[in-house]
């Protein structure tokens, strides 16, 4: 999906602020992306490729063909997603302050 829309599925950290600040960056990037460009825009990519991935998980699993089952299956990968984020922000930090990190 992100080749079709012209964006960079790539994360890129933000690496300095606030814990807060850095949080919310991290987790708004799977409803915000870059585009080939260098712009903003809404993630595109993230919805529909996750939303495509549900079709595909229904058409193994017959049983939960629902909209309710299928915005749950959506809801928690999205929520993967952003948990991704946040470890790909913070986890150099940890790595640092470990004793095994230098």
């Amino acid at each position: 999906m992100p080749i079709l829309l012209h964006e960079d599925p790539r994360y890129f950290r933000l690496g300095q602020g606030t814990f807060w600040h850095r949080m919310g960056y991290a987790t708004s990037r799977v409803f915000i992306t870059r585009t080939d460009s260098g712009n903003n825009r809404f993630n595109y990519s993230e919805l529909l490729g996750n939303s495509l991935a549900v079709g595909v998980s229904n058409s193994y699993y017959p049983d939960s063909r629902n909209v309710g089952a299928n915005f749950s299956k959506l809801s928690i990968q999205i929520a993967t997603d952003a948990l991704s984020n946040v470890l790909r922000e913070f986890w150099p930090d940890v790595k640092r302050k470990l004793p095994f990190g230098h």
